[in-house]
């Protein structure tokens, strides 16, 4: 099987969407023989930054001289980046070999994807394994573990509503389901939900290991890793780490970044240049889309919107009605790539979706860089 025979097999069950439970993926384990029994797991979950502290924290495990394996999503600029060993994205020929392997099953893109990761980590042998959740963490695929080496939560808001709940509370209660018996758990500042980790944690018997707020979310972040470090005993100076479509710069002149919730957008906003900003903006909509567009758009002279490629993103004429409530200047773009080519700009900003920075940043590189 080719890889991209391969990747065209897992990429079409997009189309199931997101299907919450764990059922699927335990049979799917099963026939495996169940390697994530086996693995050092270092499990996080939260609304922002896990894939910051996901990269940080295994680049800091790699550098003191572990194998370490990494799984995160969503992907900005090959599939292939979801799984990774000490920076080394998963072979192609791998890839290949376990999708044909395992291709009989029933589950959804991200379940299959998750199997694989397992066995994956599992034949190379890792000596950890640093696992992001896709979304939640109760029913998240990645969450049919036993109790992990470690459990880190970071910072909790409101996101993913359809299936988490509605307040603040329930979704960190979903997010606290990572929480396994005996365990250790380190805490980013999470101020208003604190106390119901605290107390899940209690029931499970878990430690719980709170990070001191710094007031500013990428220094939260680092303190995190540095707990962490701390916790599992591994010595080892933590790096921050460049990921792509988080507050990324393509040149001097544009800056790229997957924020699609008000507490993204908050942390964004906080380290965007004192300069004219033109914005190209496509979200989904399922998203918190007027709070996002309220904060960001009275910060542009200019606001493209436009339409990721992704079916539940929203259309670019009903972005464009939203944002003309707090941008005069406003005009819609149905394609991302015609959207960023129509852009007359001082400083753009592409934001709003990893899906967003995935259609565009290919074109971005070789056009400013």
């Amino acid at each position: 099987m080719t890889y991209m025979e391969a990747l065209g097999i897992i990429t079409k069950r997009e189309s199931l969407g997101i299907v919450p439970g764990l059922a699927r993926i335990y049979r799917l384990l099963e026939k495996m023989g169940n390697p994530q029994n086996e693995l050092k797991i270092i499990h996080i979950a939260g609304t922002n930054g896990k894939g910051t502290v996901s990269a940080m924290l295994a680049d800091a495990i790699t550098r003191a001289g572990f194998t370490t394996g990494l799984f995160t999503s969503p992907w900005v600029t090959d599939y292939r980046e979801q799984i990774q060993i000490d920076g080394a994205f998963i072979s192609k020929k791998d890839f290949s070999s376990y999708i044909e392997k395992y291709r009989d099953n029933d589950c959804t893109e991200f379940e299959f994807l998750t199997a694989v990761m397992y066995k994956y980590f599992f034949d190379r042998r890792v000596d950890y394994a640093v696992v992001e959740c896709g979304m939640g963490g109760l029913e998240d695929a990645t969450n049919a573990i036993c109790t992990p080496e470690l459990a880190v939560i970071t910072s909790v808001s409101v996101d993913h509503t359809n299936f988490l709940g509605d307040t603040l509370d329930e979704i960190a209660l979903n997010k606290a389901g990572i929480i396994k018996k005996n365990g250790r758990v380190v805490l980013y500042p999470n101020p208003k939900t604190h106390n119901l980790f605290q107390t899940q944690c209690k029931k499970c018997n878990s430690v719980l290991y709170s990070v001191d707020d710094a007031g500013d979310s990428r220094l939260n972040n680092i303190r995190t890793v540095k707990t962490a470090l701390d916790v599992l005993g591994i010595r080892s100076p933590v790096k921050e780490v460049a990921l792509p479509a988080r507050q990324e710069y393509i040149g001097q002149n544009i800056m790229l970044d997957g924020a699609h919730n008000p507490d993204g957008i908050k942390a964004l906003i906080k380290h965007l240049p004192k300069r004219e900003i033109t914005a190209v903006i496509g979200m989904m909509r399922d998203k918190n889309v007027r709070e996002c567009i309220k904060m960001i758009a009275p910060l542009c002279k200019k606001i493209i919107t436009t339409t990721p490629s992704n079916p539940r993103a929203m259309i670019a004429q009903e972005l464009k009605a939203i944002a003309k409530m707090y941008c005069k200047d406003v005009e819609a773009v149905e394609q991302p790539i015609d959207a960023v080519h129509t852009a007359d700009y001082d400083f753009l900003l592409v934001c709003g979706s990893f899906y967003l920075a995935r259609d565009v940043r290919k074109e971005l590189l070789p056009y400013k860089m």
